[in-house]
């Protein structure tokens, strides 16, 4: 996708009020530019990776870890969080880890969505930050599957296989199908979760909409599990009729990055 209109997705995304003024670009760190050995990376969303090797004791309390871990890896971000979830479920898979906090926060800059924070717990610090780098190098593709408008966005997950991050996260069955799909302004949301349900035999995991499992967020948000195919299914049916009411409000969202689905 061409740079500029990355940019331009995002900033409507954010909810800018400046309509002329493009979104900052989105730029991976490099290490010149922030010499701190915590600093791990940073990704779209405006989205920060960060170890620490030897938390601090009262903090380690304060936070209920388990003593055996002494490091963590903490990605956090302005915009976005089922794409952070789907990265760090992918992270989780592939390092020796524990996901210990997914928090969503009421952020997207001002837009209809949320930031999130997401903790994993390691024995060694180089598991956590391979953790971070992991899930940083996943966000373009998951973020391929969220489409944003100035009216507002959808966002469609799929995984085969469901792990502990999605389970922290929605509840996930571990091991399983798992699906979410995510639109805003809430009403689309909600026609959304309602096409998914009918669409195949999936069995509903969570509901969240603004005054209930959201942070205050303009957002219905439903996941579910079942066969794989019907999961998948599900999750393209949704995508349809979100895309088509955005469309129908004057609108043309597209994908912040490349759709994957």
């Amino acid at each position: 996708m061409d740079k500029d209109l990355l940019d331009k997705i995002l900033s409507s995304v954010a909810g800018s009020e400046n309509k002329g003024q493009t979104a900052e670009k989105v730029e991976t760190c490099t290490l010149s530019q922030c010499n701190l050995t915590e600093f791990v990376g940073a990704g779209i969303g405006d989205t920060v990776g960060l170890v620490i090797a030897n938390l601090d004791y009262h903090l380690h309390e304060n936070m209920k870890l388990d003593p055996k871990y002494r490091s963590i890896g903490i990605v956090s971000s302005r915009t976005g969080g089922a794409p952070h979830v789907m990265s760090a479920d992918e992270a989780v898979k592939a390092t020796n880890t524990e996901v210990v906090s997914v928090e969503f926060c009421r952020d997207t800059k001002g837009g209809a969505g949320h930031g999130s924070t997401i903790i994993f717990a390691a024995e060694d610090v180089s598991d956590a930050r391979r953790a971070v780098e992991i899930m940083l190098s996943a966000l373009d593709r998951n973020f391929g599957n969220v489409y944003g408008c100035d009216a507002g966005h959808i966002e469609l997950h799929y995984t085969a296989r469901a792990s502990y991050a999605l389970n922290k996260a929605f509840q996930a069955p571990i091991g399983k199908a798992f699906g979410i799909t995510v639109g805003a302004p809430a009403a689309v949301g909600l026609l959304m979760a309602d096409m998914a349900m009918k669409t195949a035999n999936v069995d509903i995991v969570t509901y969240a909409s603004p005054a209930s499992g959201t942070c205050f967020s303009n957002e219905i948000i439903v996941t579910f599990s079942g066969d794989s195919g019907a999961v998948r299914q599900s999750v393209l049916a949704a995508r349809d009729v979100g895309l088509s009411v955005l469309r129908g409000m004057g609108q043309n969202p597209v994908s912040l990055t490349k759709p994957t689905l």
